[in-house]
């Protein structure tokens, strides 16, 4: 605990995501950066402004924490079941547009649409630059939807990512006034907000499909006890082993969950649980 702590007091490194399809890891550190330690797709900027980068300030690279990057890119990584006709994969809740990115790209590179949903129109719009930007328009829709109510029919997608509103714990290197503005009954306050989220997501999943419970805290409350509380009312899903999805990322092994820390990682604390649905309620 002391090793996370003292690692969430360092400035954490300027990490740049290049979108498949955009942009190159070796455009990246044509202009600077150095290759990222656990996503083929992040590079680290040692200095100068990201936005000086020609590739981020043309939408083809963006600013992400190489964290973020390993849990959406572990969702895209899971095997799905052939299917004739290709279903889109949903964000349940986009905003601001950085993980929506990443993921349309890769969909986009497998003939796949991204619906990316997000409750406030004011972040919704700001998913919505960022995919135009990134020349994402095209294969997205980005809709103004509480994501427990979507306007979208059941079994709808083959790949869900529920990044849920959580109390970012695993990030205050990133938001350091965090530490003053947090209370104990947060955690509490977000929790039925989690599972509600969980439990809609899983109705949204086609089955034989994946979706990713992911948060930027680590407290056991908003993420493995979510998804035992969850899980524990279903029979429809299974708890896919989301670390053998990230090979190369050592020491980030939560039981079958894949747990990110800034002392060993460099990272964010990010948890990702990778749920798959292999039948109907009964």
């Amino acid at each position: 605990l002391i090793d996370v702590l003292e690692a969430d007091n360092a400035p954490p490194r300027v990490t740049l995501a290049a979108l498949p399809g955009r942009c190159t890891v070796e455009e990246l550190t044509a202009s600077g950066a150095v290759p990222g330690r656990w996503a083929p797709t992040a590079a680290v900027l040692g200095s100068g402004r990201p936005g000086a980068v020609p590739a981020v300030a043309a939408g083809r690279a963006r600013v992400q924490d190489e964290g973020s990057q390993v849990v959406a890119l572990a969702l895209a990584s899971a095997d799905l079941p052939a299917r004739p006709s290709p279903l889109p994969w949903l964000d349940m809740c986009a905003g601001p547009g950085g993980k929506a990115a990443l993921l349309a790209a890769v969909a986009q590179g497998r003939g796949r649409r991204l619906v990316a949903a997000e409750k406030h129109p004011h972040r919704a719009r700001l998913v919505a630059r960022t995919l135009d930007a990134a020349g994402l328009a095209e294969t997205t829709a980005t809709v103004v939807a509480d994501a427990r109510r979507g306007p979208w029919p059941q079994q709808a997608f083959g790949r869900i990512l529920l990044d849920a509103p959580c109390t970012g714990l695993g990030a205050l290197r990133r938001r350091p006034e965090s530490r003053w503005r947090r209370r104990p009954d947060d955690v509490a306050r977000l929790v039925p907000l989690q599972r509600d989220l969980l439990a809609a997501g899983l109705d949204s999943l086609v089955e034989g499909g994946v979706l990713a419970y992911v948060t930027c805290s680590p407290h056991p409350a908003e993420t493995v006890e979510v998804v035992e509380a969850v899980l524990a009312d279903r029979n429809d899903v299974v708890i896919d082993d989301a670390p053998s999805l990230v090979p190369t990322v050592p020491n980030a092994r939560r039981g079958p969950y894949l747990q990110l820390w800034p002392d060993v990682h460099g990272t964010d604390a990010m948890f990702a649980a990778l749920l798959r649905r292999v039948g109907r309620p009964s």
